[in-house]
């Protein structure tokens, strides 16, 4: 973002000493007045740093959603398509090995549940217990 995360919260560079008992020029040239003075107007222009960052944020947001747009490819289902449903580790057979089918089904889309969510159902008309992202779906064609 350009600014340190101590100058965000305290609204300062840190100041570190090169040697213990060696003052820097910095500490010997402040007056406790300038020193206030400086504090102050730090203060002052704290919240217009903050406002910034807050709105290169959003920039920056904005900028990896349409990147993200431009290379995601959407897909959707309507209600009676065919798919086939990915079959991770966690629920191949115990002697399966890397050989093993990637895809299973045939499903039906019985339903949408969401943004991207989908309800499937066995061609027997079984409904499965939980959703499925269209991530994890591919279109079955007969």
């Amino acid at each position: 973002m350009g600014e340190t995360s101590f100058s965000l919260v305290y609204g300062a560079e840190a100041l570190i000493l090169v040697e213990i008992g060696e003052p820097s020029t910095r500490y010997t040239q402040a007056t406790e007045e300038s020193n206030e003075e400086e504090t102050r107007e730090n203060l002052d222009l704290l919240e217009e740093r903050r406002e910034a960052i807050l709105i290169r944020m959003a920039a920056e947001k904005q900028v990896m959603e349409q990147y993200y747009n431009r290379k995601a490819r959407l897909r959707y289902f309507k209600i009676g398509d065919y798919v086939l449903k990915k079959v991770f580790q966690s629920m191949r057979a115990a002697n399966a090995g890397k050989l093993s089918p990637t895809w299973e089904g045939p499903y039906k889309i019985h339903g949408i549940a969401g943004k991207g969510a989908y309800e499937l159902e066995t061609l027997d008309g079984k409904i499965l217990p939980s959703n499925w992202n269209v991530v994890h779906l591919k279109r079955y064609y007969f």
